[in-house]
């Protein structure tokens, strides 16, 4: 990389599990829906790029072909892979990556910590600040990648 290049962001979207059968199909594990493995999609991997030929849900996840794997041997090459892709841009979803780093504010101005990471809940996920304190994401107000996370939280919730 030359001075000032950055490599593209990209996330972690899923994981070969295994080979499946005799003729060159994986089985994957995928975070998220299958979009990520219409045919012609591109999944990066710590060997190069994989493209997908074709895959089918399988119960909680999902039967892969990709291109140039023709048989178990292949297959069987590739389990453990990490699969990456960019990241999808949709309008008003929050993303982990993004989230991190940021300083969150309430709608008064006071600061209430930087965002260190995401703790799922079942109630409401919640994102977990410098200093341990936990904000739920049902409480924020707005958030522009790069800026401030502004949550509008009951009294008494973070100290």
């Amino acid at each position: 990389m030359g001075a000032g290049s950055r490599r593209p962001v990209r996330l972690e979207v899923g994981r070969v599990a295994r080979a499946h059968g005799l003729a060159g199909e994986v089985v994957v594990d995928l975070w998220g829906d299958g979009s990520r493995l219409a045919p012609g999609s591109v999944l990066a991997t710590e060997r190069g790029e994989l493209t997908v030929e074709a895959s089918r849900p399988q119960s909680h996840r999902h039967l892969v072909r990709f291109r140039g794997v023709e048989d178990r041997a292949g297959a069987e090459a590739l389990r453990g892979l990490v699969l990456e892709a960019a990241p999808v841009e949709l309008p008003g979803t929050l993303w982990v990556h993004e989230l991190v780093g940021a300083v969150v504010v309430s709608t008064d101005g006071q600061e209430l910590g930087v965002v260190e990471g995401l703790e799922e809940n079942p109630a409401s996920d919640l994102l977990v600040l410098s200093g341990g304190a936990l904000v739920p994401l049902r409480f924020v107000v707005s958030f522009e990648p790069g800026g401030n996370v502004v949550v509008d939280v009951p009294a008494g919730l973070v100290g």
